[in-house]
C-alpha cells in the first residue's frame, strides 16, 4: 500500500505480488533515489528508467536491478474483464503547427513511421522545431519541399 492505494507490482515479468504488506516508509535522498523502509528492514533504491504510459519502471535496490510494473485497482480491473486499453494514436494529417520555413524533410512517401519519429524540421524565429509523428502510420504524401515556406495549419504531410 502506498499512498494508501494498492496496487500489484510484477518484477522481472516474473514475480508477481498482489499486494505488498505493510506499509513503505519511503524517503528522496537525491534526484531520482530513495531509502525505503518496510518492516525495520532498510532499502536503498535508485530509479534507472520510466515508462509512466505502461507503468514500468527500471529500479536499482540494494544494488539489483529490477524490471517493476504497477498496476493500480483499475488496471486489475480493465485486465480481468478482458478489455484492453488502446495505446497507439494513428495518425491522420500532419499540419504545421506554425508559420516557418522547411529546413529538412527526413521521410518519404511509403514510409512507416513510429511515434516520435522526426518527420522534418520547421524553423520558426530562428529556431529549430523537430516535427515528430503523434502516432504511427504509413506517409501517403509529403507535401512540402525544402525551403519552402509554409503558414499555419498548411498540410505538410498527409497520413495513411
Amino acid at each position: 500500500m502506498v499512498n494508501g492505494k494498492t496496487f500489484r507490482a510484477t518484477v522481472n515479468e516474473k514475480h508477481t505480488f498482489d499486494e505488498i504488506k505493510g506499509e513503505l516508509d519511503i524517503i528522496p535522498t537525491a534526484d531520482g533515489n530513495f531509502h525505503i523502509i518496510q518492516d525495520n528492514l532498510s532499502y536503498n533504491a535508485e530509479v534507472l528508467g520510466t515508462n509512466y504510459n505502461e507503468k514500468v519502471f527500471e529500479l536499482k535496490i540494494n544494488g539489483v536491478i529490477y524490471e517493476v510494473k504497477l498496476e493500480d485497482e483499475y488496471d486489475q480491473l480493465v485486465k480481468r474483464l478482458g478489455l484492453s486499453v488502446v495505446t497507439h494514436q494513428v495518425v491522420k494529417d500532419i499540419n504545421a503547427p506554425m508559420p516557418g520555413l522547411v529546413l529538412e524533410v527526413s521521410i518519404e512517401a511509403g514510409q512507416e513511421v513510429e511515434e516520435g519519429t522526426p518527420l522534418l524540421i520547421l524553423e520558426a524565429m530562428k529556431m529549430e522545431n523537430v516535427i515528430k509523428a503523434p502516432g504511427t502510420g504509413v506517409v501517403k504524401k509529403v507535401n512540402v519541399s525544402k525551403g519552402e515556406a509554409v503558414e499555419k495549419n498548411h498540410l505538410l504531410i498527409e497520413m495513411e
